[in-house]
């Protein structure tokens, strides 16, 4: 699939950009601050209704605008003559509406998987060396991006988590609300494990599938005798195989256990919100052992293991390489390169043209100052 067109009207920097752009390779060069990296954020946000760079959508509208419209047409793939228009409005503080093919659909998660993407980008970093939760959103993403049924799993169990930890803090230093709240807290559990194994289940074996994609990534970017490995750290005691009945029903137990604990901090401690994925380079774990080049070859072969596994499932995604290649060493560029210039589309942003390998030379976009023109 490839974005072959894209519209902005009050989106981050631009009042107003309509760009075709095609199948194939498209670089957009452009100093620092003026807004390439803003075009392929839109991308990425009509694919998982996100951005890799910032948690709340307020700084994606333009200062001074209410709203920012974002609107792609999207060709389902070389050999497929289909297409799909798609378009978000962001209004801040307020729900988000969406459009299919001009027509208002009743939740914006509906276009979730019509546009899939796999960004990488010098926040990428943080996967390998930051805390868990940047792990859990990495893997939580990729999930939705090969189940977009996900969206709403994920969704619910955030929303149960919510109300759980509300109902938890309220009984902190009030035992005697306690018997009064317990059935309620009991419904809250059960509605948590079963989200919870449904999730957990989901990154399991995206993970199981995950991994050898990344082990090859990596060893193709950097050649060592070291394999790159990953482990999920999670309070359940697992087996391999584990249901999802019996993942909900090891939940519902680790919560009864630790349910003292979790009424004298009101806090939900078990779950997957609480869960890890131990990144490893042979037997030593990345964090903490990994030097710079080692822990950034394993954030790109993270990336590349995903978008390697997303066309084992037989979905051919949007990459965007977002101003990556000047944080890389030549021999890395290459062999970045030379992984991803299968793909049927990959939007890459520069500051300097001349970063950009030749294997990704295609057509180039000069970005400045809000105006966004081929190059001559």
């Amino acid at each position: 699939m490839y974005v072959d067109h894209l519209q902005l009207a009050d989106f981050r920097s631009y009042e107003t950009v309509d760009v075709a752009i095609g199948p194939g390779v498209a670089t957009f060069v452009g100093a620092n601050g003026q807004g390439k990296t803003n075009l392929v954020e839109a991308v990425e946000y009509l694919s998982t209704l996100s951005s890799h760079r910032v948690s709340s959508d307020q700084p994606l509208v333009r200062a001074g605008a209410e709203r920012a419209i974002v609107r792609a047409r999207v060709n389902a793939g070389l050999d497929d003559d289909r297409q799909l228009l798609l378009e978000v409005e962001i209004t801040p503080g307020k729900a988000n509406r969406a459009k299919l093919n001009r027509s208002p659909v009743r939740r914006p998660r509906e276009i979730l998987g019509l546009l899939r993407s796999v960004v990488f980008s010098p926040e990428d970093l943080a996967i390998v060396k930051g805390d868990p939760a940047e792990r859990r959103r990495f893997l939580d993403e990729l999930v939705t991006a090969r189940w977009p049924r996900m969206a709403g799993v994920r969704a619910d169990y955030d929303r149960v988590l919510r109300q759980r930890n509300t109902l938890l803090k309220s009984l902190v230093g009030r035992p005697r609300s306690l018997s009064d709240a317990a059935s309620t807290l009991d419904v809250w559990d059960s509605h948590l494990a079963a989200a919870g194994a449904e999730l957990l289940d989901a990154r399991l074996a995206t993970l199981d599938s995950l991994m050898p994609q990344v082990a090859k990534a990596y060893a193709d970017i950097a050649p060592t005798n070291n394999e790159a490995r990953a482990d999920y750290k999670t309070s359940l005691d697992l087996e391999t195989g584990t249901s999802r009945t019996d993942l909900a029903g090891l939940l519902l137990a680790k919560m009864t256990e630790r349910r003292p604990d979790e009424l004298q901090r009101g806090l939900s401690l078990v779950g997957p919100h609480r869960d890890d994925v131990v990144l490893s380079l042979g037997t030593l774990p990345v964090r903490g052992y990994a030097s710079h080049g080692e822990s950034w070859s394993f954030a790109l072969a993270l990336r590349l293991g995903a978008f390697q596994l997303l066309r084992t499932d037989g979905v051919e995604p949007v990459l965007v390489l977002d101003d990556v290649f000047a944080e890389l060493d030549a021999t890395r560029r290459e062999r970045l390169a030379a992984g991803v210039s299968g793909a049927e589309q990959v939007l890459v942003t520069a500051a300097v043209g001349a970063d950009v390998p030749e294997l990704l030379q295609g057509r180039r976009y000069d970005v400045s100052a809000g105006q966004v023109s081929p190059a001559s």
